[in-house]
């Protein structure tokens, strides 16, 4: 099991290594099939799409052979000794990390196939085939790894990652920015992320996950709260969530595909993969469960709030992004880790189906706009009918996957917030939340739950319905990316139903229609405003809200006056004081070296006579002097 999970790893890394090494000469030596014009891009496509699909293969071998016979496979390939606490190189396979990893194969599959048409024509296709890849197995590093430092290594390379795909169209100076901010922002929240691993692991004296896990309810409550409050800044950052979250709509710049693998499979998923993981830690540290919660309903409320009000689409999916993993948070905050995984992967399905059919309405129409929309269900009804099972399973519409996964985490938080802060399904543990934050918690989520059947009503009217609002032809993109779409809109609507087997993720009728009433109330309400008058954006009665609300509550400004504006006045006094006191003392000591060197040269001046002169002179000086002192 140990080196299948190796190879689903190792994979995509060869294909990245071979993409980046080799690049365009892939192409030439992967001929196309006789009878075809080869293009440049014909190998760097085929070596990432065929690594992909292996892994996947084998992902789903490993997935099957862990539903077989449950339990924690663990394997070490090589133990590194330090002075202290060993370093272990080796995985772990068990339920959580197998269905994490197969969804995470998925979206790099549909990503790769996709990628192919819509990145058509691109001049550096073979290096962005080879990041993906190697994007796709730094996070089946993370899923799979039994130890932290392996952990941060996968971690680490997906920032590297992030950071080249989201500036993949450097040469645009917003795509620039956007990578640099999206690099800076969540190496800012991986600082404590290392000091918590380093915490948790000195603490526990081991980085073994298992063994961190089991040693976590005898460590000292003031090493566990701080190193899961240290591991929290990493999550926050990772996962954009409250107060690293901005760098998230801004990476929309890079190329839609990317934001997919970004939003769906990877880099934001791993934060609530960790706390999932190292969830023995975080419950015998109820502090950091209350931070977290706090942080979810902050996120999860203010950027569906953010999302009603965006003009672009890939935007509204952006904050969509943020406002789920705050979902997910929540979940992990109130006890209910199953249903917070189980809502990771189904917004792995939809919302991956909904950037890439975002990604087909933006090649058709020229524009990530939505008022250039309009009356594309006639003539895209594959993307119709595909992106509108993502936004049913966004806005948690029955029978729909989003609609189970969400439902069980409201429920769960229910329960926190009726009995006091217990946690639901680990009551036994005696892990509590304040009963005020429970609370806090179950009416955020219903808060979210209309605001987000609100704006995913909004843009799929804006998108679909009315009249056409562009000049241009209406038409389905290609086959690839129309029928990718199309595949991944499958489990997007059917994914729910695999969770009925576990007694935590099933819907029960009271908790269901209770989380049913905002989903109806904000769908409701979004199309009443906009059958008054299809042709104008529903959003317009935010009214004088709509600004603030658009620009998300103006934390980039205020980040720009508080931090930005204050860094920038001191490096320009740094740099003043630079080059008056300390480049000035330079100079002046070179200055003064050089007018101190022009007076000693005066003797050694290389004339002649002036050395005779001196010579006359000085025995002169010596011989009236022997005259008059003698």
């Amino acid at each position: 099991m140990i080196v299948l999970v190796s190879l689903v790893i190792l994979l995509p890394f060869a294909a990245a290594f071979a993409g980046m090494l080799l690049g365009p000469r892939l192409s030439r030596l992967l001929r196309a099939p006789a009878g075809t014009r080869p293009t440049w891009r014909d190998g760097p496509a085929l070596i990432a799409g065929a690594s992909a699909a292996v892994s996947l293969v084998l992902a789903a071998v490993a997935a099957f052979a862990v539903w077989r016979d449950p339990g924690a496979r663990t394997g070490t390939l090589t133990l590194i000794e330090t002075e202290s606490v060993p370093i272990r190189i080796g995985l772990q396979v068990d339920g959580l990390s197998v269905v994490v990893g197969l969804m995470v194969c998925c979206v790099a599959l549909a990503v790769q196939v996709y990628s192919v048409a819509y990145m058509a024509g691109d001049p550096r296709f073979s290096s962005y085939a080879a990041f993906i890849s190697l994007f796709t197995a730094a996070m089946l590093l993370v899923v799979f790894s039994g130890d932290l430092l392996l952990l941060y290594a996968g971690w680490e390379v997906m920032g590297i990652c992030s950071y080249f795909l989201i500036g993949h169209h450097w040469e645009d100076e917003g795509n620039s920015r956007a990578a640099v901010k999206a690099f800076l922002m969540t190496r800012l929240g991986d600082v404590g992320f290392l000091f918590g691993v380093f915490v948790l692991g000195l603490g526990a004296g081991t980085f073994s996950v298992q063994g961190v896990i089991a040693a976590a309810p005898e460590l000292p409550h003031a090493t566990a709260t701080a190193a899961a409050l240290l591991l929290l800044a990493g999550v926050a950052g990772k996962s954009a969530q409250f107060p690293l979250h901005t760098w998230l709509p801004d990476a929309m710049a890079g190329p839609t595909p990317i934001s997919a693998l970004i939003h769906a499979a990877t880099m934001v998923a791993a934060g609530v993969y960790v706390v999932a993981r190292l969830y023995g830690v975080f419950l015998v540290a109820p502090a950091a469960l209350t931070v977290l919660g706090v942080l979810a309903v902050v996120s999860m409320a203010g950027a569906a709030l953010a999302a009603l009000a965006q003009d672009d689409l890939k935007r509204v999916l952006a904050y969509s992004t943020i406002s789920q993993l705050g979902v997910m948070a929540a979940g992990l905050a109130v006890g209910a880790d199953g249903a917070a995984i189980f809502h990771l992967l189904a917004h792995g399905a939809f919302k991956a189906l909904l950037f890439l059919s975002a990604g087909c309405v933006i090649v058709v129409t020229g524009s990530n706009v939505l008022a250039r929309y309009g009356g594309l269900r006639h003539t895209m009804p594959i993307t119709f009918w595909s992106m509108t099972a993502g936004f049913a399973a966004l806005a948690g519409v029955p029978p729909f996957s989003g609609w189970f996964s969400k439902d069980s985490i409201i429920e769960a938080a229910q329960h926190a917030a009726l009995h006091g802060g217990a946690l639901a399904p680990l009551a036994r543990t005696g892990a509590a939340l304040p009963a005020g934050v429970a609370w806090l918690i179950y009416l955020g989520l219903l808060v979210t739950a209309a605001l987000t059947a609100a704006y995913a009503t909004r843009a799929w009217l804006m998108t679909f319905f009315g009249e056409q609002r562009g000049t241009y032809e209406a038409r389905e993109p290609s086959r690839l990316m129309a029928w990718t779409v199309a595949a991944l809109a499958v489990p997007a609507a059917a994914l729910g139903f695999f969770g009925l087997g576990a007694p935590e993720l099933r819907p029960h009728v009271a908790s269901a229609l209770l989380g049913l009433l905002p989903t109806a109330a904000g769908a409701g309400a979004a199309f009443l405003v906009w059958n008054r008058d299809p042709a104008l954006d529903p959003a317009r009665v935010l009214g004088p809200l709509r600004p603030v609300l658009a620009r998300a509550f103006l934390v980039d400004e205020a980040y720009a006056v508080v931090i930005v504006r204050p860094v920038r006045a001191l490096a320009r006094h740094v740099a003043a004081f630079d080059v008056r006191r300390v480049d000035a003392a330079v100079v002046g000591t070179a200055r003064g070296a050089r007018r101190l060197g022009g007076v000693l040269r005066v003797p050694q001046n290389g004339n002649a006579q002036t050395y005779l002169t001196g010579l006359i002179a000085g025995v002169v000086v010596i011989a009236a002097g022997v005259v008059i002192f003698r």
